[in-house]
């Protein structure tokens, strides 16, 4: 069966026990089409980087799906009805990744107070400015 990945975006004025029904939901619409999830992944409420029907921010979700088509094209038709969903995507995988998601392990690193290596390196205004004269002086 084809691998999926379903993210959708939740109203930030929702608590995440509703956030919590509407996965179980997009659960059960995927479980009743015979597909499975695999793996459910809350990443919490989340900055957006522009307004989204009013909101600033929103509760990101993402679900890991094993399901055929059909069972997708009728997943994002209930989540384009439902109006607690502002956004949402789904793509297709080769395959499903282990452990934890990228988001979720970016999470742990930020509450651990990691840097993520981002010491050394330099400011895009330092090398604007190398650019510049590089280039000036080729003239």
């Amino acid at each position: 069966m084809p691998a999926y990945e379903h993210v959708f975006l939740a109203r930030q004025d929702l608590a995440q026990a509703q956030v919590d029904t509407l996965a179980e939901a997009a659960a059960k619409i995927v479980e009743d089409h015979k597909g499975k999830v695999v793996k459910t992944e809350t990443w919490g409420l989340r900055q957006l980087a522009y307004k989204i029907d009013k909101n600033r921010k929103a509760h990101f979700v993402m679900l890991s799906i094993d399901a055929p088509g059909d069972t997708i094209t009728e997943l994002e038709r209930q989540a384009s009805l439902n109006e607690d969903v502002i956004r949402y995507m789904t793509i297709r995988l080769e395959e499903h990744e282990d452990g934890p998601s990228v988001m979720m392990r970016k999470n742990e690193r930020s509450e651990r107070g990691d840097r993520g290596g981002r010491g050394g390196r330099s400011n895009d205004r330092g090398d604007r400015d190398n650019r510049r004269d590089r280039d000036e002086g080729s003239n």
